[in-house]
């Protein structure tokens, strides 16, 4: 190909000897330019998958809840390099999660950031066939934060309220839910294997709403954000729960190896109107199944399994 090296793409980059400068070296503009290659190759892979998600757009690629393609793209193609790249996420038990229809994903919450939530839709959309668009209920302080309320809601993650959650999942959307809320995420580095208590109200949703729950373990997260303690005064003054202190100060995670365990669906029967004992008791099931997959995710990564035990 008169000299020309090929990519792994199959991209033609040009002459080995001609594509350097008189030192050797291959010019900032050369790499310049192979790095938008490559991430509008990517945003290009992303926007596929987009579009493969199965739900009602309309012509200006919106959906009834004011999800927006552009932002989903823009978003989705910063978090697969999170994902794929920072910390290369591996996903088990990708097939219990249902291809269509509503359900529930419910895990434990780690990390003293959200990047549990991040990961789990990245994992949505990357890893399912057809694509899912994984819809959360955040909290409300996101909504006092200009950018990242406009892209929560333009990626169809929206305040907790049971009206938002119902609908929904009326609508054979995806939930994901952390019913351990922002008390989940304060866990320190040595609680990272623990689970908070529980609020009952995601139980009562599946109840209502019959949807199967896809109980799942997040992993490393504890790793990757190791918090030592907690400023609650000082989020107070930001406008957030708390701020997570580490032993580098900033909240910054590190690129631990990640891990998503989904388990196979839970489905419970009832109508939520049920007396609070037996929502609860229900609860502690979800819970405890949660704790179990957490348990043998920690002894895999600390290599504590024997073989085939995994």
């Amino acid at each position: 190909m008169d000299g020309a090296s090929v990519t792994s793409c199959g991209g033609i980059t040009g002459h080995p000897t001609r594509d350097k400068d008189a030192h050797g070296t291959v010019p900032s503009s050369t790499m310049q330019g192979a790095e938008e290659g490559v991430l509008a190759s990517l945003t290009r892979s992303i926007a596929d998958r987009v579009d493969r998600i199965e739900i009602p757009w309309n012509r200006y690629g919106v959906d009834p809840y004011g999800v927006s393609k552009k932002h989903l793209v823009a978003g989705m193609t910063a978090l697969s390099l999170l994902y794929k790249h920072y910390f290369s996420v591996k996903v088990h038990g990708i097939e219990n999660v249902p291809r269509r229809g509503r359900a529930m994903l419910v895990g434990n919450h780690s990390g003293g950031v959200a990047i549990d939530g991040a990961m789990v839709l990245a994992s949505m959309l990357l890893e399912m066939d057809p694509p899912r668009l994984a819809q959360g209920m955040i909290e409300k302080f996101i909504n006092k934060i200009p950018l990242a309320s406009l892209m929560a809601n333009r990626t169809g993650q929206f305040t907790g309220l049971p009206e938002h959650a119902i609908r929904l999942l009326e609508d054979e959307r995806l939930l994901m839910v952390f019913p351990e809320g922002a008390r989940g995420t304060a866990k320190l580095y040595k609680e990272r294997y623990s689970l908070v208590d529980f609020g009952t109200g995601f139980m009562r949703l599946a109840l209502k709403t019959h949807a199967p729950i896809i109980p799942f373990a997040f992993l490393g997260g504890g790793d990757a954000v190791p918090t030592i303690a907690n400023a609650y005064t000082l989020g107070k003054l930001f406008g957030v729960p708390y701020i997570p202190i580490t032993p580098y100060l900033l909240a910054l995670p590190l690129p631990v190896n990640l891990e998503i365990v989904y388990g196979e669906p839970m489905v419970l029967s009832g109508t939520g109107s049920e007396d609070d004992e037996v929502v609860a008791e229900y609860v502690f099931e979800v819970k405890a199944q949660i704790a179990e997959m957490m348990d043998r995710g920690r002894k895999k990564r600390e290599g504590l399994l024997a073989p085939g035990k995994a």
